[in-house]
């Protein structure tokens, strides 16, 4: 089965009205691939605004969100936040939340749970650091975290699963093709043992890691890769050249 390609831009902790109104001009005026989906993940700050200002062809996601609804949970947002800003997807369990913030595989799969039943899409992040590459324990770790994720979903259509290498990740290091390809492989052997032979199939599963116009081409010709989530490149023009990566 085709699985549909996905273009993800994750712009962190940058930019400003300004810029980022610089940028979405940029995005509007383009000529983008229509068979591909893309979905640019802004500061919550700015979910409201950048929604208003960006084409309708393309999503929003919020780069995080909480396990409920609402309550006494300072400096949080929710899921039903996030789709009262007509935003309708969020990045959930990136690595720098994993790895700066301490997000715990538990917390990260409550997470999932509850923003797929509030009705938003999920970009579940998984991938080793380098001493877990170099000791051998690639498989361990993201299978580890892709369980974790996976049995907290219910409806795999709404899922996008993003393999981001923690050490190619803002590094200017990037997993070659052939590494990507191998795990996003063995990703779908995992997902068709253990969850279904149809979620296999038709899951997508996107590469992060020092994503850019010069090596997105390549990347994005291996058979088991179906798109990108994208950093610092997401930011500049060349975000426009990754996303028509196909054509």
């Amino acid at each position: 089965m085709s699985r549909k390609f996905f273009v993800g831009g994750n712009w962190k902790l940058n930019g400003d009205k300004k810029s980022l109104g610089e940028l979405m001009q940029t995005l509007n005026a383009a000529t983008v691939d229509p068979n591909v989906e893309v979905v640019c993940g802004a500061p919550s700050i700015y979910l409201d605004f950048v929604r208003s200002k960006l084409d309708a062809k393309f999503g929003v996601a919020a780069q995080n969100c909480y396990k409920v609804a609402k309550g006494a949970f300072t400096g949080e947002i929710s899921p039903a936040m996030i789709k009262d800003c007509g935003v309708n997807w969020v990045i959930l369990g990136h690595s720098e939340r994993r790895h700066v913030f301490g997000e715990s595989d538990e917390l990260i799969g409550q997470k999932t749970a509850h923003a797929l039943e509030s009705g938003l899409g999920v970009i579940a992040c998984i991938g080793e650091k380098l001493d877990e590459r170099e000791g051998g324990i690639t498989e361990k770790v993201v299978f580890a975290q892709t369980k974790f994720i996976a049995d907290n979903v219910k409806d795999w259509s709404k899922v996008v699963l993003a393999y981001e290498p923690v050490w190619a990740i803002g590094t200017g290091k990037t997993a070659s093709p052939q590494q990507a390809q191998e795990v996003h492989e063995k990703l779908r052997q995992w997902l068709k043992t253990n969850v279904s032979e149809a979620v296999a199939n038709s899951v997508r599963i996107i590469y992060g890691g020092s994503v850019t116009g010069a090596t997105c081409k390549e990347l994005g010709s291996q058979k088991d890769v179906d798109g990108f989530l994208v950093g610092g490149a997401s930011l500049k023009p060349e975000f426009v050249e990754i996303i028509n990566a196909k054509v």
